[in-house]
């Protein structure tokens, strides 16, 4: 495995000083995030928003193949409250939604973007692993 750098706690650790402590509003926050965000759906409707801009509930279930109409409704809804995304009632007959990402969401949307990057950038190195690993079990089954 190739490393970029020295691990700054490893470091610290090393020279005999301690990290910065961490401040545990923080760190509840992060796990409670990447909680609720680590499901696909969640990320699903991140990337058709950051894509597509403004999306109608509909259009939005059209975007992110598979989703049901109740776990859409579920993840928008969650998304919502953490201020992820707004949503928008018109007062029209019938009734006509609208779902954006707030500024909140697309910084998300951004911080998360990274991730594909690095799958696309590692993608060979991962399969090989994996195909590595497939075999060695198979070998190791069959002693």
């Amino acid at each position: 495995m190739q490393r970029t750098g020295p691990d700054p706690n490893a470091e610290a650790r090393r020279h005999g000083t301690s990290p910065a402590p961490v401040d545990p509003a923080i760190e509840a926050l992060v796990k409670d995030i990447i909680g609720k965000v680590a499901d696909k759906w969640t990320m699903l409707v991140l990337e058709a928003l950051q894509e597509n801009g403004t999306l109608r509930f509909t259009q939005l279930g059209k975007a992110v193949a598979g989703i049901s109409q109740k776990m859409l409704t579920q993840t928008v809804r969650k998304m919502e409250e953490d201020g992820l995304i707004k949503r928008t009632v018109h007062p029209v007959v019938p009734p006509h939604v609208d779902y954006a990402l707030t500024p909140l969401g697309d910084g998300l949307s951004q911080a998360f973007c990274g991730v594909w990057i690095w799958a696309e950038k590692h993608y060979e190195e991962i399969q090989r692993a994996r195909q590595n690993f497939a075999s060695t079990q198979g070998q190791a089954r069959g002693s």
